[in-house]
């Protein structure tokens, strides 16, 4: 699913989240991947090593410091109330900022809630969630 980078505003449907962050990704915007997650949302960017505040920043900087768009696909989104599981498969493909190639995929396992203002973000990461 390719997402316009200038189209990143939280959603009030969860199976559009994951299209969220990609746009907020894919903008280049540190803040606005940021605007995607709850302010104490973890994001799992190695298997086992789970990180919160300035540590997930980081993370996510350092992916969008590749310079190339995110590609996401839902697979399954899953609500309970105001809780959804998303499955979604994604990719970043392309040529890195030094000239290699750079493909890294992975199924995420993730974990969405809905806000006092009917807004979905992120409680938990998981972009390798099968691993």
């Amino acid at each position: 699913m390719s997402i316009d980078s200038h189209e990143f505003s939280l959603t009030d449907d969860p199976a559009r989240h994951p299209a969220v962050f990609a746009a907020a990704f894919n903008s280049g915007d540190p803040a606005a991947v940021e605007a995607v997650y709850e302010d104490l949302g973890v994001l799992v960017p190695e298997p086992g090593r789970p990180v919160v505040g300035a540590g997930r920043a980081a993370a996510n900087a350092r992916f969008q410091g590749l310079g190339l768009p995110i590609d996401v696909r839902p697979r399954h989104v899953y609500v309970a109330d105001d809780i959804a599981l998303l499955i979604v498969d994604w990719s970043i493909r392309g040529r890195g900022p030094d000239g290699s190639d750079v493909d890294i995929s992975g199924t995420a396992t993730d974990v969405a809630r809905r806000g006092a203002d009917g807004k979905w973000r992120y409680v938990i990461d998981n972009p390798f969630g099968t691993a």
